[in-house]
């Protein structure tokens, strides 16, 4: 079982470039025009777009996802996941088994090197497990080791991670995630942060593509690196740039007019819906995974004692109309989600659907209030956030404030807060209601389990119960796939029915839009949320 996060993207540290801005400008501008012809890697390549920020390229300090783009290209790692595929598989690894309940063996293929030149062996497995946990940066993804208790060199291409809890079955698909990228011990250090432009200098990383030219969050170009020997294959396309975005906007526009091949994250409601209309372009859907949801802290928020507290966030959950927010304000892009665990994932079931009903349910509301002794109109304050979870979130959070106060049962104190405050002040149990949302570390249901309602949980919502504890202990070292799937089903149900930490609201998809002559992005648009471009070409 792992306790971890990814709440969304977290602000970039600005860096001197590794080379100026005007030789990778000429250099992406010259592939702008509409002669370009990128496929299998003969022409000048493909552009792509985001509005994604980096982070860090330092997979040390990198739990966001404008930064998992770039490790994704450049990083490799013992186990990945294939185009399609949401099943770790082996990359640098040749192997990878249970060799005993708490040891986790992988054997590395022969002969792998980095960019560089230097060997990849297991000292170098080892140097980036060893170098993640002791770095432990605040905004790095060294918590997804938690089970983790020490990794050691067998021979030098065996390395074996021992583990503190027995026959844990997430241990194979925390390794893809943005805490298993290998590093050269060689160039990177061992105990703090690299700079961005260390990152690039050295090649210390042995991906399908290398860093030619960087510019922080406005131009990187990369590189096919013919060195690579790994599931991801090679790279059709020898050469990709991507452009970073202030807004959508702009981005569209690239797009239709055919400066810009591929868009990918984050394209409003309104934008996408213009863009299918388009015949110039193609809009492409994959599973996505992302979670929006409310979080009740269990201190702060409305009622007297537990019960009535119980009370009020069943309530709520009987009040609010996921399909008219998923319709009205997010045009289809998103799902309703009835449950912790999205629909789709392995194991997941609807529970809110089941206990709390499809549709608002006014009356079933009132009684749970009623039968609790909370008196109404409750008071609810409710904090969201306007910056980092899209444009769309004033609009979201309206519609759910004018859904509540319709059933006459709450009055709500609708408030925003910019992201760097709002991340402080939600951990400081200054907002009892307040929005969030969750991007998957990996595809497997623990991941929207563990970290939100196990010990220590980084909601800090002060829930915690033994009993669920347990459950999720129970499911997360449980071998037998078919009895894991059914204690997750009934770890979800019991959630709703006698805790309710949060209340999920709705669920999304992937969504890229291309040029009608780029190839291969729905390859990549599948449960991993691994965005590769190895499969792109036009």
């Amino acid at each position: 079982m792992l306790i971890s996060r990814r709440p969304g993207r977290r602000a970039g540290r600005r860096v001197i470039a590794a080379v100026s801005l005007a030789t990778l400008a000429a250099s992406v501008l010259a592939g702008c025009g509409s002669g370009r012809t990128g496929a299998g890697g003969d022409g000048v390549g493909l552009l792509a777009g985001t509005t994604d920020k980096i982070f860090s390229l330092d997979p040390a300090a990198a739990y966001d996802n404008g930064s998992l783009v770039v490790e994704t290209q450049i990083y490799q790692y013992l186990l990945n996941f294939a185009p399609g595929d949401a099943t770790p598989k082996p990359d640098a690894a040749q192997s990878c088994e249970f060799t005993a309940p708490t040891v986790y063996t992988c054997t590395l293929k022969a002969g792998l090197k980095f960019a560089n030149g230097n060997p990849l062996t297991a000292t170098s497995v080892k140097f980036s497990f060893d170098r993640m946990l002791r770095i432990n940066d605040p905004n790095g993804p060294a918590s997804l080791l938690g089970n983790l208790e020490k990794t050691d060199v067998v021979d030098e291409r065996t390395v074996a991670f021992t583990l503190k809890v027995a026959d844990d079955q997430t241990f194979p698909a925390i390794l893809p995630t943005q805490v298993g990228p290998i590093v050269d011990e060689k160039v990177y250090s061992p105990d703090k942060v690299m700079t961005d432009e260390e990152v690039v200098r050295a090649k210390g990383y042995s991906g399908p593509y290398t860093i030619a030219s960087y510019d922080k969050n406005k131009l990187v170009e990369y590189q096919a690196f013919p060195g690579y020997n790994g599931i991801l294959g090679t790279p059709k396309t020898k050469t990709v740039s991507t452009k970073y975005y202030a807004t959508t906007d702009n981005m569209k526009l690239d797009l239709q007019n055919g400066s810009l091949d591929v868009g990918y994250r984050s394209f409003t409601p309104t934008d996408i819906q213009s863009l299918r209309n388009d015949n110039k372009v193609t809009v492409h859907e994959g599973p996505g995974g992302e979670l929006r949801y409310i979080v009740f802290n269990l201190n702060t928020m409305p009622g007297g004692t537990p019960e009535q507290k119980l009370a009020v966030r069943k309530a709520v959950a009987s009040t609010v109309d996921r399909a008219a927010l998923a319709g009205g304000v997010y045009k289809q892009t998103y799902l309703p989600a009835y449950s912790f665990v999205p629909q789709g994932t392995p194991g997941a079931v609807e529970p809110f659907k089941d206990i709390y009903g499809a549709q608002p349910n006014k009356d079933q509301a009132a009684k749970f209030l009623a039968d609790a002794g909370v008196a109404t109109p409750v008071e609810l304050n409710l904090q969201y956030n306007p910056d980092h979870y899209g444009s769309s979130s004033s609009e979201e959070y309206a519609a759910l404030k004018s859904q509540l106060e319709a059933s006459g049962l709450f009055h709500v104190n609708l408030q925003s807060t910019e992201w760097v405050t709002y991340q402080k002040e939600r951990a400081r149990d200054a907002y009892p209601l307040y929005q969030l949302g969750w991007f998957p570390d990996f595809p497997d249901p623990d991941n929207y389990l563990a970290p939100f309602f196990g010990p220590n949980n980084f909601l800090q919502s002060h829930f915690e119960d033994e009993g669920i504890s347990a459950q999720l202990i129970a499911e997360a070292t449980q071998p037998d796939k078919d009895k894991r799937m059914e204690q997750i089903a009934q770890l979800q149900r019991d959630l709703a029915q006698n805790f309710l930490p949060t209340l999920p609201l709705l669920s999304g998809k992937q969504i890229a839009v291309t040029g009608t002559d780029v190839h291969g992005v729905e390859q990549t648009l599948d449960a991993s949320f691994k965005f590769r471009y190895t499969v792109l070409s036009k």
